[in-house]
């Protein structure tokens, strides 16, 4: 990779900016003060400093958010805060969500550079379940966990794919479903005269969202909860 681009991706400037560092001497390779923007190096191995700063060589990238409400699930919107525009310090990235959330729902997103990630975790072949927990105005029965399980079809007449519904109280509910379609949660409790008052998401796959991270806080992810998420 050139070291003018190895440096922009990994946030150390524009192309423009960083070829002046290079120029100026602040740039090393292995110890070794490189000079020339189309110096080719081995990311994986090479150790870079620029300004006397290792740069660490990311390959893709793999956030955890725990999303808050009022921001969109995009990566950038003129007039809403956007995911994206919530991790400054990753914004050189490309990172794009995985799946949507809608703006008042809140919990587990997970946002990538890595395109074929996402298209596994969200085909429809794959049938990754996504859990939310919910709260409801009206009330559910094991009535409503049969028509759950048997497919909900929505105001559009869509029928959805069997969904697992789990009554904690009559107004408080997890429900599990493999598919992502608009508003599906809140449609499909409105098939059957509930309206969700609340919604967060708090797995997907076999990754659950992480006790410990609070509301508008995200990490990068391990190895294990990158595989957790296409494995039960």
């Amino acid at each position: 990779m050139r070291l003018d681009k190895f440096l922009a991706n990994h946030g150390m400037g524009t192309r423009t900016e960083v070829k002046q560092l290079i120029k100026k001497g602040s740039v090393q390779v292995n110890n070794e003060v490189i000079k020339k923007a189309d110096y080719k190096l081995d990311p994986e191995t090479d150790v870079v400093l620029c300004q006397g700063e290792a740069v660490r060589y990311i390959d893709e990238l793999y956030i955890i958010l725990n999303k808050p409400a009022g921001v969109i699930s995009a990566t950038e919107d003129h007039l809403h805060d956007t995911v994206v525009d919530l991790m400054p310090e990753y914004r050189h990235f490309d990172l794009h969500p995985v799946g949507r959330l809608d703006k008042d729902t809140e919990g587990l997103l997970i946002l990538t550079t890595d395109g074929q990630f996402t298209h596994e975790v969200l085909s429809p072949k794959k049938h990754v379940n996504k859990t939310y927990y919910a709260e409801l105005d009206g009330t559910v029965s094991e009535e409503t966990v049969a028509k759950f399980k048997a497919g909900i079809a929505l105001d559009d007449g869509y029928l959805c794919m069997p969904a697992v519904l789990h009554i904690i109280e009559p107004n408080v509910i997890e429900v599990t479903i493999q598919e992502g379609k608009f508003h599906q949660v809140k449609r499909m409790f409105q098939a059957v005269g509930c309206t969700v008052t609340y919604l967060k998401r708090i797995q997907m796959g076999g990754l659950k969202l992480p006790a410990d991270l609070e509301i508008g806080d995200y990490r990068e992810m391990t190895a294990e909860e990158i595989n957790r998420v296409q494995h039960v």
